[in-house]
């Protein structure tokens, strides 16, 4: 069953990555827990080492052990094991996304039949990459976190003329402080391209995520892993299962408050509190007939079923039609 989302709805990407280390069971097993926890869409990451990089190029320090090289050949699936995947994301009800590293790994993708692209923050320069994602005309999501306004300009150029785009704010920091989280460029991506707006949330909370939605994303994504103790480049910051749940019910809430308008003069759901809570217009103490009410005559009591207490003005200079007694609850027959 494909993954239906209204237009008020945020997505929430649920970042893989190579957490599965390689192990298709592990790609599996996460993109079903991810799917449990409330992620609308899971996002891999398609590396072909040879197509992507030199065997002399530098290594991050998350890499102990074995070269980078190794790494993404021992981590990399086959068209096969991809195919596996993306039917296990329709049975999980959750979008397949996939981040291409090369224009290899964009042509696999593409026998895949994947819906939608990824482009990751080092392959905003990457102009042969973003021409090849733009051809497909598919939906692309475009994180910005290594670029600075002119390189943005240029994929937003590329990307646009072909695809729906939505711009991701991204902080290429892990974990990201909160004061790095720039939801500011967030909005200015919002102004000066036009276009939907994201984030991609390298805290180690729900905070930023929750301020993004306020400030009009339509999407978050969150790194996703079984364990921070996990080897690779991203479990240590990542969110656990049971944290991730959380995660993405905050988030849901919050889009849900600030989406669902509320009428200020639909009172029907408050008819009863009304009735306890507020007050009606009673007798002080016993009237005689004939008496002209004056505002010692009256008092303010519950229930509030009676004539309200803000109507007392049009009581004072009224006559009673009948003597009543102290506490009576004044109805406008009672008048004259």
């Amino acid at each position: 069953m494909d993954k239906q989302i209204s237009d008020k709805d945020i997505s929430i990407i649920a970042e893989i990555g190579s957490v599965h280390d390689g192990s298709l069971g592990n790609a599996m097993h996460a993109v079903a827990a991810a799917s449990s926890c409330g992620a609308d869409i899971v996002k891999f990451q398609t590396h072909i080492a040879e197509a992507e990089s030199l065997e002399n190029a530098p290594m991050p320090c998350f890499f102990q052990g074995e070269s980078r090289m190794e790494y993404f050949r021992r981590t990399s699936f086959d068209l096969d094991q991809w195919n596996k995947i993306s039917k296990h994301c329709i049975e999980n009800n959750v979008v397949f996304l996939s981040s291409p590293f090369s224009i290899e790994a964009v042509e696999l993708l593409e026998e895949i039949g994947v819906c939608a692209y990824k482009i990751p923050s080092g392959e905003v320069t990457n102009v042969p990459l973003l021409e090849r994602v733009a051809k497909t005309g598919k939906s692309i999501y475009l994180s910005s976190g290594m670029s600075n306004w002119a390189e943005l300009d240029d994929a937003v150029s590329i990307l646009r003329k072909k695809c729906s785009l939505n711009i991701m704010q991204c902080t290429s920091s892990y974990p990201c402080p909160p004061s790095r989280v720039g939801l500011n460029v967030m909005l200015e991506m919002k102004t000066r391209y036009g276009l939907p707006v994201g984030f991609s949330d390298h805290t180690l909370g729900s905070a930023a995520s929750i301020s993004a939605s306020a400030l009009g994303a339509s999407v978050v994504e969150k790194h996703f892993t079984f364990s921070k103790l996990m080897y690779g480049s991203d479990a240590k910051h990542s969110m656990e299962p049971v944290e991730f749940k959380d995660f993405c019910t905050q988030v849901k809430e919050a889009n849900l408050i600030l989406t669902q308008p509320v009428d200020k003069d639909d009172l029907s759901e408050y008819e009863e509190m009304k009735l306890v809570f507020e007050k009606s217009i009673v007798t002080s103490r016993s009237i005689r007939k004939g008496h002209t009410l004056k505002f010692l005559d009256l008092a303010f009591k519950k229930p509030g079923n009676g004539i309200s207490a803000n109507q007392y003005m049009n009581l004072i200079g009224r006559q009673v039609r009948e003597s009543l007694p102290v506490d009576h609850k004044i109805s406008w027959n009672d008048l004259i």
